[in-house]
């Protein structure tokens, strides 16, 4: 009998990534809750979403064997959750809850590895005078402490831009900090986080540099890392960055002190039976390491570049833990030695979509790069400023997967498929 593996918001294109698993022929995939429904709602209850979920298994006939997570908040919350109650591995809530709230993970963090925590403090958006408590020099970051990716990120160089900041954040801030509050609910906080709710932020020192990313799971106590992406700064961008590239051709040196720093503190909150992957940022002139954040999944950004290089999703290992079994990635089995997941970005002004790559472009794009895949995000008529979960420093208009014998030539191919990937975007006047 198959065995029954559900993920939350799984897109169709993930079903075909699913096949490249070892044992795919052995259990049926399921999704659970739409990507419409977990990921793209502008306004949601957790409590509410966790029923839903819980409904749609208590009515599913068959077994219920495996839960996955893949998307950031809400899933990565509920996932625990629900695994809790079918018994299904799966790390502890409040662990994971420790990684997902921005503030409370800075806490933890400069108890065990100080020297990769940047500068950073908790600010009350609400507060009489939310200024008077920052206690870092201009200029520092602000962001709420649950945010999609740099959704009310803003970098503060004067007092003007705080008043400004809070303004916005006041007025947004809510969307994604109600629904936290009652993910919080489901654990005893420590009473710094009860002060610091999901409707509070954190300013944070700037840091600058190129990012790693190691990703990987702890099981039963048993910690591996089954790889490392980097993401190559935008060279002259504002944008942080640009691209992720699978390996990662940092300093062999670097990776050791990413994978140490992420198996201790990861170690000190209790995270066990789980996926992960830890952001840093490296500077390289002072060689000083920044840790980001860390994220407590598989990130479904990466499968495509690791079936590509390694011939195999990364969903391997999380559907591997959910079934209670150790997990084990093949390496270097796919048919290219380098690929690239990179955004096709657009400068942060409003318009409206008039034209997009036609198929026949994009085919051709296809014929000249093997390996190229693209996949837009508008459309003809839709209006930049309507997209969800964009960040402060551009849009993104879609997403270009990009294969190559070495690093150098991702980075070229990158170059010419945006020059030759044709939008027309009308200027929108506020």
């Amino acid at each position: 009998m198959k065995r029954n593996i559900f993920v939350v918001a799984l897109e169709d294109h993930q079903r075909e990534e699913l096949e490249t698993l070892r044992h795919s022929d052995e259990f049926e995939v399921h999704s659970l809750l739409s990507v419409k429904t977990a990921v793209e709602s502008e306004r949601f209850s957790f409590n509410a979403l966790l029923d839903e979920a819980r409904s749609k298994l208590e009515a599913f006939p068959g077994s219920i064997d495996a839960i996955v997570a893949q998307w950031d908040f809400p899933t990565s919350v509920m996932v625990p959750i629900l695994c809790r109650e079918y018994g299904i591995p799966s790390p502890s809530v409040e662990s994971v809850l420790k990684c997902e709230h921005k503030y409370w993970s800075r806490l933890e963090q400069r108890k065990v590895i100080p020297e990769v925590v940047p500068e950073f403090c908790g600010v009350d958006p609400f507060a009489e005078d939310p200024l008077s408590q920052v206690t870092l020099d201009y200029p520092f970051w602000i962001k709420p402490v649950k945010a999609f990716s740099s959704h009310l990120g803003f970098k503060i160089e004067n007092e003007a831009q705080f008043r400004e900041a809070i303004k916005e954040i006041r007025e947004g801030i809510r969307q994604l900090g109600d629904p936290f509050n009652e993910a919080l609910g489901h654990v005893d906080l420590p009473p710094e986080i009860q002060e610091m709710d999901g409707n509070s932020c954190i300013a944070e020192q700037i840091v600058s540099g190129v990012q790693g990313a190691p990703e990987g799971t702890v099981y039963r106590g048993e910690f591996n890392v089954h790889g490392i992406i980097a993401q190559p700064k935008a060279e002259g961008s504002e944008i942080p960055f640009d691209r992720l590239e699978y390996p990662s051709n940092l300093p062999e040196t670097l990776h050791h002190k990413m994978v140490e720093v992420s198996k201790k503190f990861l170690e000190h909150i209790g995270y066990d039976n789980g996926c992960f992957n830890v952001e840093f940022m490296w500077d390289e002139e002072s060689d000083q390491l920044w840790l980001i954040e860390v994220n407590t999944r598989i990130s479904q950004s990466h499968s495509e570049i690791f079936i590509m290089v390694d011939g195999m999703s990364n969903h391997e290992v999380a559907v591997d833990i959910a079934l209670g079994e150790r997990p084990s990635l093949v390496n270097r089995q796919g048919e290219f030695p380098v690929a690239a997941k990179c955004w096709i970005p657009y400068k942060h002004e409003d318009g409206i979509v008039r034209r997009v790559p036609s198929e026949e472009e994009i085919e051709e794009l296809k014929r000249r790069y093997p390996g190229t895949m693209v996949r837009l995000d508008v459309a003809p008529g839709d209006r930049l400023g309507d997209l969800l979960h964009q960040d402060s420093f551009s849009y993104r208009l879609g997403t270009l997967y990009i294969a190559g014998e070495d690093h150098d030539q991702i980075e070229e191919r990158y170059k010419a498929c945006l020059e030759e990937l044709k939008f027309e975007i009308e200027p929108v006047q506020d």
